[in-house]
């Protein structure tokens, strides 16, 4: 099983993904490790990705996605997703799971100014909410919403994706 941790810059999805991994003693993957250098810098610079930009990486994503569920390698990908096209792209079979980290924009912009060390310059927040395409309920995704610790948010991804005794 894959479970993807998906939402805007901010929302949490690698400290979420990491500490659900390491529950659950799953590999995590960064969808960030992903990129191209072009749209780190792009990114970098406050420019936001366009479409054109993002459809080789969620190619390289899928790939990724492919190998770990062949070999039934079960794992945790921390994946921004924020179209239903790019999740549809991903789901490439019933054993990858969504999981939408939901937070109104002041939320998610106050977890941004504490975030160090990261390319994406946080002046892109609001091109990330207007990007963002939630999921309807025909997608299957469920959704969290945040304002609770990592840990508290692990516990509930992992009852309602009957996620606790599977490793």
């Amino acid at each position: 099983m894959i479970v993807i941790v998906f939402g805007v810059s901010g929302a949490g999805k690698t400290t979420i993904g990491k500490l659900l991994a390491d529950e659950l003693g799953w590999r995590f993957y960064e969808a960030d490790d992903f990129h191209s250098q072009a749209n780190i810098e792009k990114m970098r610079r406050g420019i936001p990705l366009t479409d054109e930009d993002r459809w080789p990486w969620l190619d390289s994503l899928r790939e990724q996605i492919k190998r770990c569920i062949a070999p039934d390698a079960n794992a945790v990908l921390a994946c921004s997703a924020l179209k239903r096209a790019y999740r549809e792209h991903l789901r490439v079979s019933e054993e990858v799971k969504f999981v939408f980290l939901r937070g109104d924009c002041a939320l998610i912009a106050n977890q941004l100014r504490q975030r160090r060390n990261h390319f994406m310059n946080p002046a892109l927040l609001r091109s990330q909410f207007a990007d963002l395409e939630e999921p309807e309920l025909d997608e299957h995704v469920l959704t969290i919403e945040l304002g609770r610790t990592p840990k508290e948010l692990v516990e509930e991804i992992k009852t309602k994706l009957h996620l606790a005794n599977r490793h």
